[in-house]
């Protein structure tokens, strides 16, 4: 029997290795000025990569399921190491395709196996807590740019960009890959101590949603397709913004590059401290009540943070 807290650790390092993809924005002005490349075409190169972690999230679930999440953990590794690595070799070579084909769909491939497969896994260990479960498992994700975010500028100053992707290609691939071993199901009908009890007794009450249903069962629901709209919304205004916060940092609020850089990774510290805050309470309030807070939340941060001028004011509403 292996501890379900260890599975959380092991999820934990994946996802603070595939979520330094929130600190590309460090990358994106230092490309530009080597290159001369547009931020309209360094920022593709993302876009690209979260692309491919919908399409391989989607796609792969099944193959987490059938092969197990130390396989598919492998590899996201695999995919998430050569997608660095090979960034590093299209900067090398000045090539925009290959960095296209390299960190955007290798690299993405490996971010969406890699973001699926600890979460399918810890939910089934922790059916009792479903919410902090799954906050556990992507706080990691946003944890990321907090690590990532200065140590990529650092390296990028003192070695140069396509260096930087090769140490991170390397050191992402080892973590990801020792954490994968760990992963595992839990055997057929387990459950944490008294959890089966406080149901029958009626003290805990487990309502039937999509996470109860097969992939086949859910995609016939018409709450499967609210939520994937809402969860679209969200993430496409949340990377929106993930995307050019260093560069609109800098022109918009008139912060310098090191600057920009650390607020990267503040954004990174709280987006890993409230996904993981967040999943716990929705745990207690309800997940509807959760998103409708977001949303509100979201509407006012995004309509005010263009014409915020001040350094301060701008890094409270963007780490928000």
């Amino acid at each position: 029997m292996k501890n379900r807290w260890l599975i959380a650790a092991s999820a934990v390092g994946i996802h603070i290795s595939i979520g330094s993809v929130y600190a590309w924005s460090v990358v994106s002005k230092p490309l530009i000025k080597e290159f001369g490349w547009s931020l309209k075409e360094v920022s593709f190169a993302f876009s690209i990569a979260i692309f491919f972690l919908g399409l391989s999230a989607a796609f792969l679930g099944q193959f987490v399921e059938t092969k197990g999440p130390r396989k598919a953990g492998t590899l996201a590794a695999v995919l998430f190491g050569l997608g660095l690595i090979g960034a590093g070799f299209a900067i090398h070579l000045k090539s925009l395709p290959l960095l296209y084909l390299t960190y955007g769909v290798l690299g993405g491939m490996g971010l969406g196996t890699g973001y699926i497969t600890p979460v399918s896994t810890l939910i089934k260990w922790f059916p009792d807590k479903r919410g902090m479960a799954t906050g556990m498992a992507i706080m990691g994700f946003g944890f990321a740019a907090f690590i990532a975010g200065p140590a990529m500028r650092l390296m990028i100053d003192s070695l140069g960009v396509a260096p930087m992707f090769y140490i991170l290609g390397a050191v992402y691939f080892v973590v990801m890959l020792a954490s994968s071993q760990y992963l595992a199901p839990p055997p057929e009908g387990w459950a944490p101590a008294g959890f089966h009890e406080s149901i029958a007794s009626g003290k805990r009450k487990v309502k039937k949603d999509l996470a109860m249903l097969s992939a086949n069962e859910a995609v016939k629901t018409l709450r499967f397709y609210y939520l994937w709209l809402m969860l679209f919304i969200n993430v496409t205004c949340g990377i929106a913004v993930i995307s050019v916060a260093s560069p609109m940092a800098q022109e918009v609020a008139g912060m310098t590059p090191i600057a920009a850089a650390t607020m990267v990774g503040i954004m990174g510290l709280f987006n890993g401290m409230e996904r993981f805050g967040w999943s716990a309470l929705s745990d207690y309030i309800g997940r509807p009540v959760v998103w409708v807070l977001f949303f509100i939340f979201q509407i006012i941060i995004f309509w005010t943070l263009p014409s915020i001028a001040n350094p301060l004011f701008f890094q409270l509403l963007a780490t928000f």
